[in-house]
């Protein structure tokens, strides 16, 4: 679906204005020769497109700061939401100070979707330790705090952030991956929650949480490496890395795996980072393009794949 000949692009996200959709992407250049290093020389595209099938690239739209920052090393995956006539950007940045180890997630507004200015010095919400587990050496490679996904509270006034976190006391590193949760009632001020998800795996990475149907859905991407001794014999099928999704009757939830096969899953990893589109009246599934059969990075995002809902509330698509 898109594509850029001398850039990687990997997590993206969407935003509709009227008729059309606006994608953000991460992108690096391929002249790193190492996929990997895409990560620590990364800027944020943008491209508009009337359809999800033919884009118009816009090129890049944000960037990590130029002065010494909280997110003068980083600014990767987020998410867009409109208030009045203001459109905000959700981003997760790092610091050159801490090498890059300790995540948090930034705010910046524009009024034409392109050029994005921070919001202050762009620090929209630092770590609580009473609820998230900080980053201790030698156990996990990271402090998880990243992938923001802003909501409205569809239950009451004010909005709901979801991201990637972690909480801590688990017997394994790979049972203490979470959702993150927090809420604001003015897109400026955010106060943390206790997760609304933990366990099952070491990370889930970009939630996504929409409703479909009257149930609620929260899409993650994992690693199988990341998959927790318990739902490793739980799952009883191979370990794939990909798409999967948690279930629940409300936003808030509780929350629990959906069984039964990954939505999305391979090994090597096919698609990753893969996100829900309601285009009219249809559901589309689209990730970007993870490895080939050899386990080489490709770097695009991928053509929409039609999605269904079954009798019993799980999710389906239909390559």
């Amino acid at each position: 679906m898109f594509a850029i000949q001398d850039k990687w692009v990997w997590d993206f996200w969407f935003a509709k204005e009227n008729n059309n959709w606006h994608m953000y992407y991460l992108m690096a250049p391929k002249s790193l020769i190492e996929p990997d290093l895409r990560h620590w020389n990364v800027s944020i595209g943008h491209a508009i497109s009337s359809d999800l099938y033919q884009w118009e690239d816009l090129g890049e739209c944000f960037r990590p700061s130029i002065d010494p920052s909280w997110d003068d090393y980083t600014t990767w995956t987020g998410s867009v939401v409109q208030e009045g006539t203001n459109w905000h950007l959700f981003y997760t940045g790092t610091s050159r100070a801490e090498n890059g180890i300790k995540q948090r997630i930034g705010h910046a507004t524009s009024k034409d979707l392109h050029s994005w200015n921070r919001a202050g010095n762009g620090l929209a919400l630092d770590i609580n330790p009473k609820y998230y587990e900080e980053y201790t050496p030698g156990w996990w490679h990271d402090r998880a705090m990243r992938d923001p996904h802003v909501i409205k509270n569809p239950h009451g006034s004010g909005w709901l952030m979801y991201y990637t976190a972690r909480v801590s006391g688990t017997r394994e590193t790979n049972e203490g991956g979470a959702i993150g949760l927090a809420k604001s009632s003015n897109l400026y001020d955010w106060e943390h929650l206790p997760p609304t998800f933990a366990g099952g795996f070491g990370q889930l990475e970009v939630p996504q949480v929409l409703e479909i149907n009257g149930n609620w859905y929260c899409l993650f991407t994992t690693m199988k490496i990341h998959w927790s001794e318990e739902y490793k014999i739980s799952y009883g099928q191979q370990e794939v890395s990909g798409t999967h999704y948690l279930m629940s009757k409300s936003p808030l939830g509780p929350w629990s795996i959906a069984p039964g096969a990954f939505l999305d899953g391979d090994d090597p990893c096919e698609r990753y980072s893969g996100k829900i589109v309601r285009s009219d009246d249809e559901f589309l599934f689209i990730g970007f393009l993870d490895k080939d059969r050899n386990g080489q990075f490709i770097g695009e995002i991928s053509d929409p794949i039609p999605l269904s809902v079954t009798n019993e509330g799980l999710l389906q698509l239909h390559y």
